[in-house]
C-alpha cells in the first residue's frame, strides 16, 4: 500500500487501516462493491426483517413505518447466546440500510461496547428511555463502515477519472451522501464537487 492510497490525518488513516482490515477479511477488492449481508454472519449478527418482529403494538409498528421512520435506521441487541439480533428500517433504501448494517458490523468488529436504555424519569404518559451514548464509539463505527464501503484509494482514482457522487454511488451500492461524507473527511470534497453539478 502506498501512502497516497490513504487519507490524510492520522484519524482517518488509522480509520482507513481498520476498514481496508475489514475487507481483506471479506476478500473484497477494493475497487469492488461490499455487500454487508455477506459480512454479517461473521460479526455474529442475525439481521431479521421488520415484519418479523413480534410484540408490537399496532400504533408502534405504524409510528415505526410511518411519521417516526427517518428518527431510525436500525437496531441491535444482545442475546444470551453470544449473537445479536440487528432489525433494519424497512422503509429505507438498501443503499442506506447498507450503511446502517455496516455500522452496527463494525461495532462488533471493534469491539465496542453495546450502548444501554435505561430510564431517566417517567411523566404522566409513562417511560421516558435515555439512551446510553459513546460518541468516540459512534463516530469511529460509522467512519470505519463508511471506510469499509468507499475506500479512499477507489474513491479518489474515480474521482479522476471524472466519475461524479452518483455514479460512485451506484458503484459501491451506497447513497450519494455517503460518497458525499467520504469526499469531505477525506479532503477530496474542495477538489472534485464541481464534477457532479
Amino acid at each position: 500500500m502506498l501512502l497516497g492510497d490513504l487519507p490524510p490525518g492520522e484519524k482517518w488513516r488509522n480509520f482507513e487501516l481498520k476498514a481496508l482490515g475489514l475487507r481483506d477479511f471479506a476478500r473484497v477488492r477494493v475497487d469492488e462493491p461490499l455487500n454487508p449481508f455477506d459480512l454479517a454472519r461473521f460479526a455474529n449478527l442475525i439481521v431479521v426483517r421488520f415484519e418479523q418482529v413480534e410484540g408490537l403494538s399496532e400504533s408502534t409498528r405504524e409510528h415505526l413505518l410511518g411519521a417516526g421512520s427517518e428518527s431510525w435506521s436500525g437496531g441491535a441487541c444482545s442475546l444470551p447466546n453470544g449473537l445479536k439480533l440487528v432489525i433494519l428500517n424497512p422503509t429505507h433504501g438498501r443503499s442506506r440500510t447498507n450503511a446502517t448494517l455496516m455500522e452496527e458490523i463494525c461495532h462488533v468488529f471493534l469491539g465496542h461496547q453495546p450502548n444501554r436504555l435505561s430510564v431517566v424519569t417517567r411523566d404522566e404518559r409513562g417511560k421516558v428511555m435515555n439512551r446510553d451514548y459513546r460518541k468516540a464509539d459512534e463516530e469511529e463505527a460509522y467512519a470505519v463502515g463508511a471506510a469499509a464501503l468507499v475506500p479512499y484509494a477507489s474513491l479518489k482514482r474515480m474521482l479522476l477519472q471524472g466519475k461524479g457522487a452518483r455514479e460512485i454511488a451506484s458503484h459501491f451500492r451506497v447513497s450519494r451522501e455517503l460518497v458525499e461524507y467520504r469526499m469531505k473527511v477525506t479532503h477530496l470534497w474542495r477538489e472534485f464537487k464541481e464534477s457532479d453539478q
